[in-house]
């Protein structure tokens, strides 16, 4: 989910939820710690130089029972990161701790954000000798044909 959109969906939203991918709950009394642009320059295991960058949210649960965020909040912190580093309409990456930090996609269903799981990959498959999946193609065989 890109920026653009978490901001349309929390201007239309009454109360604000995560739950994981699994269904467990962020507990109501979450606070978004951070919110911020981090690039990341880095060189694949194929030799080749990339860049990517990302908005990042920081979930964190405290003793703050009380505390509920609301929409408006949400939206106020992500103006003023905005103005303050000028912040570009890219992906969102979510951290949420659970038994360790965790690094998420948002996503967004039945009026609560879902932390999607995220997976590694190797982004230079055919520099090392990783086979691509193959689509089986089909071939027609007569009788005679030497292919059966």
């Amino acid at each position: 989910m890109k920026l653009s959109a978490i901001k349309k969906i929390l201007s239309n939203l009454e109360k604000v939820s995560f739950r994981l991918e699994n269904g467990a709950n962020v507990p109501d009394h979450f606070h978004v710690t951070e919110v911020g642009m981090v690039t990341k320059n880095f060189i694949d295991c194929g030799g080749t130089v990339r860049s990517e960058k990302t908005i990042n949210f920081q979930l964190w649960n405290a003793n703050d029972f009380d505390h509920r965020l609301k929409p408006i909040k949400l939206l106020d912190i992500i103006k003023l990161s905005e103005e303050k580093l000028g912040l570009e309409d890219l992906e969102i990456e979510v951290e949420y701790q659970s038994g360790t930090i965790g690094k998420y996609d948002l996503g967004f269903i039945n009026n609560v954000f879902v932390l999607i799981n995220k997976q590694t990959d190797c982004l230079a498959k055919d520099n090392c000798g990783i086979p691509t999946e193959k689509t089986p193609q089909k071939t027609s065989c007569t009788p005679g044909g030497g292919c059966c």
